[in-house]
């Protein structure tokens, strides 16, 4: 027997309807649902531990969401034919639902928690990844665990001036905003996007619209529980322990360290000593905790965690009550900056970026469209041409840890800085080079991601990259109570754990480009917000005036040792003539020239990418190349090579691909005995097209070309449509033997 199943839907916006399906699928999962929109369905399903692992420390969620190749009807590209380790958008994906639930589940709750989502239909109109915000949401509700949901996820996009709530693929590609936001009922959590420079007014508005959807998606959540209950009983919520302190031993760290504290955050600022000091005060507590107790070694971290807890009350109190921040700052000002460009001389162009104590290098390698990054992908197949590569070592923040490969918090770092610059990259058609930015951090007490942004976009510059507009992006943080609220720009790595609110926005002059926003805390109102983003459009045009200072403009010439890059666009109708029969012209081409020719055929037009060493071989290809999608014309001297000779004449190549023959007659005012008595095959000729034949045959003559000698009489037929007759054998006997010359 089928089970029955219960559902649920909501038109989020006219014409957009999602659904929502649980008690068929993963029956033995904690929770588990199924939401559709369109063709495209994913399920997600959430299981949680009864108990704590001894000995756990922290909260320990996972979050994984897959697009199984299957769901769309393909199959994965490369050797292996099965799905990998979660490629850049499912991690990406997976951060986005991850921030979005993970402030949501009570403070101390240590139980493991495991989310996945997969995609298991696939169309070509809606991505997965928003339906996988709403039905982690919806799993959990299900599954009673202390989840104070149900959050939903939607994307905004911008068509025309008008907001489209989740647009289709489609509609994407012609929007300036891409946008995707996650809220509950009362409040917005997480923002993450970017957009083509728009204003802050515009942002505020977008999220305005996102809230209302986000309202009624939520909403029917509430009702496909209604629903669940109705049919299988309450839905029993989960008992559990939090590990936080006893409020008894917070309030006697705080008798001990308080007042050492407050002098302490207000004292000279130096990362190494603050940080230092801070961990012996809490020491002085943690002893004066556990001093006299009967088990010192067990109530030991529960005193630290006190002491934790009274730090950062100290702190917080310290920016609310007197808008004094602990290295001295006021809450709008930015650390001091310097830029350098062109420090390293052998790639093709880098620039280090250093704010206070956090410090990028970044560097570009121009390459080919042989060296895109290939992407396969169920709702993706376009390869990219720009990429960014973040890379965060252990020695940065001064620690010690094995390396291996990118972790999703670099992955998600380094997307945020690629979307950042992305908008002002110029298109392939433009700037034919593929462009690979790699951004290294050196330091860290800070957003390294928007430092990544700007030492990127200096970076860019000094290769010579056409961009359209310097780029910077400043992390802020926003630390607020029932009453009052202070707002910082540019926070220290202490100042984004104390927050409420941490943000990052990054964009030109003209307009934000990228944002990414957690947000801890409900009740922000949109003047809030967009003060918030007011002072965050200061910031970022005193970097980027700072930036121009080193920098204004992109280099006008590109480094020597960047690849020669050209390309020219030609017929469709003349790409085969290009690549000849298996290739034969475009190989020959290259083997000539020492260059690397690649062909694409795109908006009707065929592209054509030559790339060399130096300039003089690439402008050789392209003599050629251009001189092949020309038709002959009759009358027009050409510089040949010989490449055959017959009893009758020598055939000779005047353009790549395209040959005629010089009968005997027309190789000298003399007599031609045979042809080899004159040429050779390789021999370089100029000849003269005298007629295209009924067949196609160019019919060719090199001596109209060679001085007339002055008692021979010389009619140019070329002009006319009859064979050439100028050098006709005289009347008598045939001379025997050959003739010396």
């Amino acid at each position: 027997m089928i089970p029955k199943a219960i559902t649920a839907q909501v038109e989020c916006a006219p014409g957009k309807v999602i659904s929502i399906e649980t008690g068929r699928l993963a029956k033995q999962a904690g929770g588990a649902v199924v939401v559709r929109m369109g063709d495209t369905m994913v399920m997600a399903t959430t299981v949680v531990s009864d108990s704590v692992r001894p000995g756990q420390g922290f909260f320990p969620l996972m979050v994984d969401y897959r697009e199984k190749f299957s769901s769309g009807g393909k199959i994965p590209g490369g050797f292996i034919k099965r799905e990998g380790r979660l490629n850049d958008k499912e991690i990406l994906t997976s951060r986005l639902v991850d921030r979005a639930i993970r402030p949501l589940f009570p403070d101390g709750y240590l139980n493991e928690v495991q989310v996945i989502g997969s995609v298991i239909s696939a169309d070509d109109e809606h991505d997965g990844d928003m339906l996988f915000g709403l039905g982690a949401s919806a799993a959990l509700l299900l599954s009673g665990a202390p989840f104070d949901g149900p959050i939903a996820e939607v994307r905004i996009g911008r068509v025309e001036g008008g907001f489209i709530v989740n647009p289709t693929l489609e509609e994407l590609e012609s929007s300036d905003f891409n946008l995707v936001v996650a809220g509950k009922l009362d409040s917005i959590v997480m923002v993450e996007g970017e957009m083509n420079e728009v204003s802050e007014e515009d942002m505020v508005e977008a999220l305005g619209v996102a809230h209302e959807a986000i309202i009624k998606v939520c909403q029917v959540q509430l009702d496909l529980r209604s629903a669940f209950e109705e049919e299988h009983g309450t839905v029993e919520p989960q008992s559990y322990e939090t590990n936080t302190p006893d409020p008894a031993i917070i309030d006697r760290a705080r008798e001990a360290i308080q007042e050492k504290l407050e002098a302490h955050v207000w004292a000279p600022y130096e990362k190494k000593s603050f940080y230092g000091g801070l961990n012996s005060l809490e020491e002085e507590a943690v002893e004066a905790v556990v001093s006299g107790s009967e088990d010192p070694k067990e109530l030991a971290p529960e005193a630290l965690a006190a002491a934790r807890i009274v730090s950062r009350e100290v702190m917080r109190e310290m920016v609310l009550a007197e808008h004094a921040r602990i290295d001295g700052r006021d809450p709008q000002s930015v650390r001091p900056i310097w830029c350098e460009v062109g420090y390293l001389p052998r790639v093709h162009g880098s620039s280090i970026f250093t704010r206070g104590e956090t410090q990028v290098m970044a560097s570009v390698t121009l390459g080919t469209t042989r060296d895109q990054q290939a992407v396969d992908q169920v709702f993706d197949q376009e390869d990219k041409h720009f990429f960014l590569h973040y890379e965060f070592p252990p020695f940065s923040t001064g620690e010690v840890k094995f390396l291996r490969g990118a972790s999703r918090r670099e992955v998600g770092h380094g997307y945020l800085a690629e979307r950042a610059l992305r908008q002002m990259i110029p298109d392939v058609e433009e700037f034919p080079y593929t462009i690979r930015v790699n951004a290294d951090v050196l330091e860290s007490n800070g957003s390294s991601s928007m430092a990544s942004v700007c030492s990127g976009s200096l970076a860019l510059m000094d290769a010579g990259v056409p961009v359209r507009k310097a780029v910077a992006g400043v992390a802020m943080g926003m630390i607020a109570d029932e009453t009052r609220h202070v707002v910082l720009t540019d926070i220290l790595g202490t100042e984004d754990h104390l927050g409420d609110m941490d943000f990052k926005v990054t964009g030109t002059r003209d307009g934000i480009t990228a944002c990414q926003m957690d947000i801890k805390i409900g009740g922000l109102s949109s003047d809030l917000m967009l003060q918030a983003l007011e002072q965050a459009r200061e910031a970022r045009l005193h970097i980027l005036d700072l930036m121009d200072a080193t920098l204004a403009n992109t280099r006008e010439s590109m480094s020597p040792h960047a690849p020669k890059l050209t390309q020219i666009t030609i017929d469709t109708d003349s790409i085969g003539a290009v690549i000849g029969p298996g290739g034969k012209i475009v190989r020959s081409i290259q083997a000539d020239t020492g260059v690397v020719i690649e062909i694409e055929e795109k908006d009707n037009l065929g592209y054509v990418t030559i790339a060399g060493k130096n300039e003089s071989s690439v402008n050789e290809a392209v003599a050629i190349i251009r001189s092949l999608v020309v038709s002959p014309e009759i009358g027009e001297e050409y510089e040949g090579i010989v490449r055959s000779v017959l009893d009758v004449g020598a055939v000779v190549e005047i353009l790549p691909g395209k040959d005629g023959l010089v009968h005997k007659s027309q190789l000298s005012w003399e007599w031609v005995e045979h042809p080899r008595d004159v040429v050779q095959i390789g021999d370089k000729m100029k000849v003269r097209l005298m007629q295209i034949n009924d067949r196609g045959r160019l019919q060719l003559s090199h001596k109209v070309t060679l001085p007339r000698p002055k008692n021979v009489e010389f009619r140019d037929n070329s002009r006319q449509q009859s064979s050439p007759r100028g050098n006709r054998r005289p009347r008598g006997p045939k001379p025997r033997g050959r003739r010396r010359h």
